[in-house]
């Protein structure tokens, strides 16, 4: 995690092209040849802080209160998580902010992204699996959590492209739960009892 750190001041300080694999692992203390050893590219550095992110939304609907429906359970996972102080301190939205910018930028910072966004999703699917659905089928339960996973994506991805502060009406948890209330209609009683 120490060299996605680095990766991610340098990135912020000066930028994706500024920022050269070998000053990362300068940053990080260690050798470029560790630095490859672990990442391929620079841009694959930070995808240990976005896999964090989308691991902490996952965790929160996985750690919902039980008796929640499946939609009451997302909203509360997205509120623990997009909250500042909650799931991630208000400093580290700024970071958040340049780096999901970053990726809208960058085809090769933008495939890591995506990548660890579709991870989540996977993984999200298996957290409904648990949440007692195992007798549903995968290719529902792969659709719902591409679904919620989306919702929040889409909020932090429009947040990032903004100026608004990451706390309020148009802050990241404001518009997944704006995003989540959209798909009120969705069928999710065929993924979670209520």
């Amino acid at each position: 995690m120490e060299i996605a750190r680095a990766a991610a001041a340098l990135f912020v300080r000066h930028g994706l092209r500024a920022t050269r694999a070998e000053d990362i692992a300068q940053v990080a203390g260690i050798a470029p040849r560790t630095f490859y050893r672990y990442f391929a590219t620079k841009e694959e550095a930070v995808a240990p802080l976005y896999a964090a992110g989308a691991a902490r939304w996952t965790q929160a609907v996985r750690n919902a209160p039980a008796h929640l429906p499946l939609p009451k359970a997302l909203e509360h996972a997205a509120r623990h998580t997009l909250t500042p102080g909650a799931g991630v301190s208000a400093a580290s939205w700024d970071w958040v902010r340049t780096l999901v910018r970053l990726a809208t930028s960058s085809p090769a910072l933008r495939r890591v992204w995506a990548e660890v966004c579709h991870e989540s999703e996977q993984e999200l699917a298996q957290v409904l699996a648990h949440r007692g659905q195992d007798n549903v089928a995968v290719p529902t339960l792969n659709f719902a959590a591409a679904v919620a996973a989306a919702a929040v994506r889409v909020a932090v991805e429009t947040w990032a492209a903004g100026s608004a502060p990451a706390e309020g009406p148009d802050g990241p948890g404001a518009l997944a739960m704006h995003n989540l209330d959209a798909l009120r209609n969705f069928p999710w009683e065929d993924i979670a009892p209520s």
